[in-house]
């Protein structure tokens, strides 16, 4: 089943259900190449599920992992919070501010705050694909987004500059560090196309996926560009959980952030065979 769409009053409305022949995966038979074909149903049908599955199940492998690694030691970077309290604020202001990237490099870390603001403001617009009604909040703040996806560019192609130009940072880079950045690249230069020479129908794009959320999937918009932009993002959320992007849920389980001051606890090492016990004086039997 497929959608008829509107737009009236900057928002996306959902009318009777009907057949549009214009969503009918990309033209006639004469027009479209078997293999054409194949690649549409591909990537319109089967790779967003995949993307899906194997995303939420490796996410929840790595948090699953670190969850369950043993801690013996109070290893936490000094100066360290005495309090539980003091340790969320310390968290908070690492997640948020990027308070030891600042610390350590500045140029660096101007780069990476205005790397994720950008984001963070694109993705915050993208919802208006994936929420019906859109709230409100997301229709004011589809006037100002744009302004953060023009820039989006920037902080990465510095980021690419940089490990580039330092001969350490070259050195040390594999393909772990590169295949981030180009595919990140490659999904606002092909997101940027779509605004200014390669336009696709949002109310297509909107009717796909919602009806990939429900599990009743249409045609794709017959777009090139937005197939290459969609298998793109859905290729960077297969790779997530196996990246160091996964940093994003990893830093709360770093025991040098999330651990109290606290030297005077006496813990027990799990990997010992038999447990020690120690008496005054420092001697262990």
């Amino acid at each position: 089943m497929k959608w008829e769409l509107t737009h009236r009053a900057g928002e996306i409305k959902i009318l009777n259900p009907v057949l549009l022949e214009r969503y009918d995966c990309g033209g006639n038979d004469d027009d479209m190449t078997l293999i054409g074909r194949l690649i549409t149903y591909f990537v319109g049908y089967v790779l967003p599920y995949v993307a899906i599955v194997v995303f939420l199940c490796g996410a929840l492998w790595r948090i699953w992992t670190w969850a369950r690694s043993a801690v013996p030691l109070r290893i936490p970077t000094t100066p360290a919070p005495d309090t539980v309290p003091g340790v969320i604020g310390r968290m908070a202001s690492e997640v948020l501010i990027f308070r030891s990237l600042f610390k350590g490099d500045r140029l660096l870390w101007l780069g990476g705050i205005a790397f994720h603001i950008c984001l963070l403001s694109v993705l915050l617009r993208h919802l208006r694909y994936f929420l019906y009604p859109v709230p409100w909040f997301i229709v004011c703040w589809g006037d100002i987004a744009p302004y953060f996806a023009y820039f989006l560019p920037v902080p990465l192609l510095f980021l690419l500059i940089r490990r580039l130009t330092n001969e350490r940072l070259l050195y040390i880079s594999g393909w772990a560090d590169w295949l981030p950045l180009l595919l990140l690249l490659s999904i606002v230069a092909s997101g940027l196309a779509m605004n200014y020479y390669a336009r696709v129908d949002l109310l297509a794009v909107k009717d796909y996926i919602l009806s990939l959320m429900v599990l009743k999937p249409v045609p794709p918009p017959a777009s090139a560009m937005f197939l290459t932009h969609f298998s793109l993002v859905m290729l960077l959320l297969i790779y997530l959980p196996f990246s160091k992007i996964m940093h994003l849920a990893g830093i709360f389980f770093s025991p040098t952030r999330n651990q109290r001051n606290n030297w005077r606890q006496v813990f027990v090492n799990p990997w010992d065979a038999q447990p020690r016990s120690v008496r005054q004086g420092g001697e262990v039997k």
